[in-house]
């Protein structure tokens, strides 16, 4: 069975431009690509305001930052917070911390929450449960982790929505009102799942964007690839400033301390457009560098296998995640590199179900941009593996979803036995006009959008006898652009 409502092609929306009076919010393409993609600090500004005028405490915060971070490839949070005149500047924004909290890793029973200090401090969680004061921690965040702190939150009862608060040395942070922890139901059988990508820099702020993600009450968030560090390649001092902007971003802020979010990069969160492994003028040593800023700015439950890479996998109520990395492994010919190809298939193999998300930084399927960057142009064998795996195994449920290509497109892909697998490609989080959004020989095709600041959500049924998926795509307004149910069965492989 398949339902959907809409199969639609929308214009693109008017590109956010840096121009003479600052940024503007009409205007074409080109300019756009070729000015906020900078990485200067009047573009870095300009992006920081692109949303609303931030305070101008806390653009001196930005400005400053930048200016000490530029300088140093190899500069880090620590250094910056050594700073007096930082933390001078830090004190007249009013800040009380320097990024979070973030949730991740939801569990039946809880979350962790991520924050990173102004220094040396115990970071402590607490809220009323049931009319207790329920404190979680501390845990100390120091100079060795950035002075970030991961504190796990458990023990929660099920089902419920729990406003918490955040202690730094005692005192109370300042946090988003609307800070609050969901626990999944007690069996958990319907949840929804929301992800995308390319939200890039200038899609942080975006108000509506994250309210209407929000408002979907997700489970969780999946962002796969190409979020806040943009272009820095081996220049970890500016990988750093980027996701400091991020984390004094207000949209952002109110976004991350609802929903738990699960990351891995693509190429322009990790060096830069369409670089992979070790590039070209770079060393193994920049390419662990880069790997160990992303683990101090994210907060996901594993980061490859402790030694490279930011591949995971986790279990959300009927869903298994699985969240691949296109870039650290990869070789010629070789997507993902021997040690996560065999990760990949233990893990498609202990899935449990009766769904799984497999995700991609790009696409799975090869009609947008003639393939560029693809599986099918750069490891069609590795990609025949996987789905060759999946069918021999008859693993069910596997919903693929991949980013990268700006603009929204989904489509099937067939297999010789009469099989397909769906592929929902989500690279709007960043409203960034790509390549065409649709073409008369896509014969495959579901949807497709570009220019449009939208999200992609995952609803969840496993009520059923034949269990449900149902797909949406909605923009930042909240209009609905596609909808499309699929059952379980329909996304089982044939038995041979």
């Amino acid at each position: 069975m398949v339902s959907f409502k809409s199969s639609c092609i929308l214009p693109a929306a008017a590109a956010m431009v840096v121009c003479a009076a600052g940024l503007s919010a009409q205007s074409q393409e080109k300019p756009e690509h070729q000015q906020l993609s900078r990485g200067d600090l009047a573009t870095t500004l300009a992006i920081f305001n692109l949303w609303g005028e931030q305070p101008r405490e806390k653009q001196e915060v930005v400005r400053f930052a930048y200016e000490f971070l530029q300088q140093r490839p190899r500069g880090t949070v620590a250094e910056l917070v050594d700073q007096p005149e930082f933390q001078r500047l830090c004190r007249e924004a009013g800040l009380t911390h320097l990024g979070g909290p973030m949730l991740g890793c939801v569990a039946r029973d809880g979350v962790r929450v991520w924050l990173r200090t102004l220094g040396p401090a115990e970071v402590v969680v607490e809220m009323e449960v049931d009319g207790q004061l329920r404190r979680f921690g501390p845990v100390a965040a120091t100079r060795e982790t950035e002075f970030t702190a991961v504190v796990p939150v458990t023990g929660l009862p099920p089902g419920r929505v729990l406003p918490y608060r955040v202690l730094i040395n005692g005192k109370p942070a300042k946090i988003p009102e609307t800070a609050v922890i969901r626990t999944l139901s007690e069996d958990a059988k319907r949840l929804r799942i929301a992800f995308g990508s390319c939200m890039h820099r200038w899609g942080l702020g975006n108000p509506q964007l994250s309210a209407q993600i929000r408002s979907r009450e997700p489970a969780a968030l999946l962002l796969i690839g190409d979020t806040a560090a943009q272009d820095r390649d081996n220049h970890l001092g500016l990988h750093r400033v980027d996701y400091l902007v991020r984390d004094l971003t207000p949209a952002w802020q109110q976004l991350v301390a609802e929903v738990p979010v699960y990351v891995t990069w693509d190429d322009h969160d990790y060096f830069n457009n369409d670089k992979w492994g070790v590039p070209k003028g770079f060393s193994d040593a920049d390419r662990q560098g880069v790997w160990e800023v992303f683990r101090q700015c994210w907060n996901n439950p594993a980061y490859g296998l402790g030694r490279g890479g930011v591949f995971l996998s986790t279990r959300i109520g009927p869903c298994d995640i699985i969240m691949t990395d296109n870039r650290f492994f990869r070789e010629k010919g070789n997507f993902l590199g021997k040690e996560q190809m065999a990760w990949l298939k233990e893990q498609l193999h202990a899935a449990k179900g009766p769904f799984v998300i497999l995700s991609c930084g790009t696409m799975w399927s090869d009609y947008v941009s003639n393939g560029k960057d693809s599986w099918g142009v750069f490891d069609p064998e590795g990609r025949e593996e996987i789905f060759r795996f999946v069918e021999e195994n008859r693993i069910g449920g596997v919903l693929l979803i991949s980013g990268d290509r700006h603009g929204a497109r989904g489509f099937t892909i067939p297999r010789p036995n009469g099989f397909q697998f769906y592929e929902f490609e989500g690279a709007s989080l960043g409203g960034r006009s790509g390549p065409p959004a649709r073409q008369p020989n896509w014969s495959t095709q579901l949807y497709g959008i570009s220019g449009v600041y939208a999200f992609s959500e995952f609803d969840f049924d496993a009520t059923k006898a034949d269990p449900e998926v149902t797909f949406r795509l909605f923009s930042e307004t909240g209009k609905l652009l596609y909808e499309l149910t699929l059952p379980r069965s329909q996304l089982t492989p044939p038995a041979r």
